[in-house]
């Protein structure tokens, strides 16, 4: 190891020797809890010792030895310039002799007691890291009785300590100097000490590098450092702690980071309530105004038109009736007023014969009406093809007609009921049309029935001799209802004989044995018979019942007698002996009988959102019908409109038994008050 000459010694300023602080810059105000804590002292002065024991070799000659710090978070401090403020000059030490080699100067040791010097290193006495002269306060055992003497002053000696000038294993210091040397007073103690910068330790409220949810522990204290003796060329390098405030800016932070950032407040957990109550508050908002919107909307809508609806379609009379219908055919029965009583048979178009004439004066009466039964209406002049058309044997005919003869129309109608002439009906057709063909007279009879709804009919000709004419049972109840509400057809088809005005003799009805009795009060309507249609009749009849007459209008059709029978006139006598055994059985069997009562609850009226209030009626009703019948129920409004709001008792409407002309009606009236729709129901309306 090199030896530094005794002339050599290196004089350091006083505060250096003692004060690690000092040598490195402006002293800092010293935390007396750090440097109070006689624990924490000696084990850093054993802990340099052992280093500078096991260092054997001197550091190069200008190079500074770093300073150590206790905080692994910290980094080496920079040296710092030597002209800094209230720092005072170093004292170089003098050039070493001629043929000796500098010594390189090491860090003092901390206040532990003198340790016994290696050989040929000097006495006993001496510090392990030189020796001072002159009044050097730098010997360890001054150092430790001045340390223990001002528990304050900490290991710095006072202002007036030499500074180390002996080379390592140099002559020990004499106890007389380290007892004679000054103890050293803290900067913030003296009075007359350089009022240097006083810098503050920013302590963050939550660590900057470490998770939120995890507190920032308490900062050790930092021991204080032993001095390290100063390089040749270079002052020591001074301590330097970095501000945390100081270092690199961290990345934007969520705001709800930031907000706990300024506030120390750590951001919330998210959880499934939280994100949930999150998600009520911002949507609450939105769905009352929506809310406020629909509510508005739904009650400014126009109320539904309120609706009258009954509360049963259909009234079943009571018992059963059983009609002796044919074993062949069809045929069916029904009151005007009340509805069909029966039918019997399939319902398949078949021809008509002489029955498709009641269609020809429906249609002759429609273009040219009778007012009254007795008017004759205009004169009808007889062409040659009518003349011509009497004299055929096969078919139904009125004979003596002459060519230019007139006859009113009237008498026309007559000839073509009662007797069923067949030229007259063809006459009437050219007649009606203006032209000497029937075809645009056909398709007047073929509308006419498709306005009657009689679906299943198809008229070829204006007499009903061709086959091609069919219909059905039903479609011809159709037609005859609609054709007996003419006075003057009636009073033309109930007459079992006439005379005509220019004709040679009577005109006798085929129906004159129905027609003539007694018991049957048969009033019509026709007859028909061919080879091809067999017998067929549409009739009517009429029963007095209480103080009503209802008429009964019948049908029966494609009978056929047995054998032979040359255009029909066996089946002719067939189907009006069939006719009158199911005649007598319907007359027999109606009777009025009650329907509905007074009070009782026929329907109500139904607001169109729900709401619903009872409608009754307001008195009795029978109607006329036989047992088993089906009266069909309507309920409808009366001559005003439905109100939204009545008052109970208030009639709003008339319920209808039965169907057709002589239905019975009766009014209906609200069971309770008739209010507008609730609130809820024109809220929650979708249509």
């Amino acid at each position: 190891m090199r030896e530094r000459p005794a002339g050599t010694e290196e004089t350091a300023r006083p505060d250096q020797a003692a004060d690690p602080e000092g040598a490195a810059g402006p002293e800092r105000p010293v935390d007396r809890e750090a440097t109070a804590d006689p624990e924490d002292a000696p084990d850093h002065d054993r802990t340099a010792d052992s280093e500078d024991a096991a260092d054997s070799d001197p550091a190069p000659e200008g190079t500074p030895e770093p300073a150590r710090s206790t905080d692994s978070e910290e980094t080496s401090p920079a040296p710092e310039s030597p002209s800094e403020p209230g720092r005072k000059p170093r004292t170089e030490p003098a050039a070493p002799d001629a043929g000796t080699t500098p010594d390189v100067p090491t860090t003092p040791k901390s206040t532990e007691a003198p340790t016994t010097p290696n050989a040929g290193e000097g006495s006993a006495g001496q510090a392990t890291g030189g020796a001072a002269t002159g009044p050097d306060a730098g010997s360890k055992a001054a150092r430790t009785a001045a340390a223990a003497a001002d528990p304050d002053a900490g290991p710095k000696a006072g202002p007036g300590a030499a500074p180390k000038t002996g080379p390592r294993g140099g002559s020990p210091v004499p106890a007389s100097a380290s007892a004679s040397a000054p103890v050293r007073v803290p900067s913030w103690a003296r009075e007359n000490a350089h009022d240097a910068e006083r810098t503050s330790e920013f302590v963050a409220l939550k660590a900057l590098e470490a998770p939120t949810s995890t507190p920032t522990p308490a900062r050790a204290p930092v021991p204080a450092r032993t001095p390290m003796a100063p390089a040749r060329t270079a002052p020591a390098p001074a301590a330097f702690v970095p501000e945390r405030t100081r270092e690199v800016p961290q990345p934007p932070q969520p705001p709800l980071d930031l907000l706990a950032e300024l506030t120390n407040t750590p951001p919330p957990t998210e959880t499934t309530r939280r994100t949930a109550l999150r998600r009520v508050k911002v949507w609450t908002p939105i769905v009352l105004v929506l809310a406020g919107c629909f509510t508005g909307a739904q009650l400014m809508r126009p109320l539904p038109e309120p609706k009258l609806v009954a509360a049963d379609s259909v009234h079943t009379v009571d018992g059963q009736l059983t009609l002796p219908w044919p074993t062949e055919g069809q045929g069916a029965i029904r009151v005007p007023g009340s509805g069909d009583i029966a039918v019997f048979g399939e319902q398949r178009p078949v021809p008509t014969a002489s029955v498709a004439k009641v269609m020809t004066a429906y249609v002759i009466l429609k273009d040219h009406p009778l007012a009254k039964p007795t008017d004759k209406g205009p004169d009808i002049t007889v062409d040659a093809a009518a003349v011509a058309d009497g004299t055929s044997e096969d078919e139904s005919r009125i004979e003596g007609l002459k060519a230019g003869a007139t006859y009113s129309q009237q008498d026309m109608l007559k000839m073509l009921m009662i007797p069923s002439g067949n030229n007259v009906a063809r006459l009437l057709a050219r007649w009606d049309s203006g032209t000497d063909s029937q075809d645009a007279f056909v398709a007047k009879m073929n509308a006419a029935a498709a306005e009657l709804g009689m679906k299943d009919t198809v008229y070829t000709d204006p007499s009903g001799l061709d086959k091609a004419t069919v219909s059905t049972a039903v479609d011809q109840l159709r037609l005859a209802e609609a054709v007996m509400k003419n006075d003057a057809f009636r009073a033309i088809v109930k007459l079992p004989n006439a005379t005509i005005p220019g004709l040679p003799k009577p005109i006798y009805n085929n129906n004159d044995s129905l027609l003539t009795a007694a018991d049957l009060s048969v009033k019509g309507i026709k007859t028909g018979s061919s080879t091809a249609a067999g017998g067929t009749l549409l009739w009517a009849s009429f029963k007095s019942v209480g103080e009503e007459t209802p008429l009964i209008l019948g049908t029966m059709m494609d009978q056929h007698a047995d054998g032979p029978d040359l255009n029909g006139g066996d089946s002719l006598k067939l189907v009006k002996e069939n006719s009158r055994k199911v005649i007598e059985a319907v007359r027999k069997a109606l009777a009025s009988t009650p329907v509905i009562h007074k009070g009782q609850v026929v329907g109500h009226v139904d607001d169109g959102l729900g709401g619903r209030t009872p409608l009754v009626a307001t008195k009795d009703l029978n109607a006329i019908g036989v047992p088993g019948q089906q009266l069909r129920l309507t309920l409808g409004g009366g001559a005003a409109a439905l109100p939204h709001t009545a008052k109970a008792g208030a009639e709003v409407g008339v319920l209808t038994v039965g169907d057709g002309a002589g239905a019975k009606t009766v009014p209906v009236a609200v069971g309770v008050d008739l209010a507008e729709p609730s609130f809820v129901n024109r809220l929650t309306r979708l249509g």
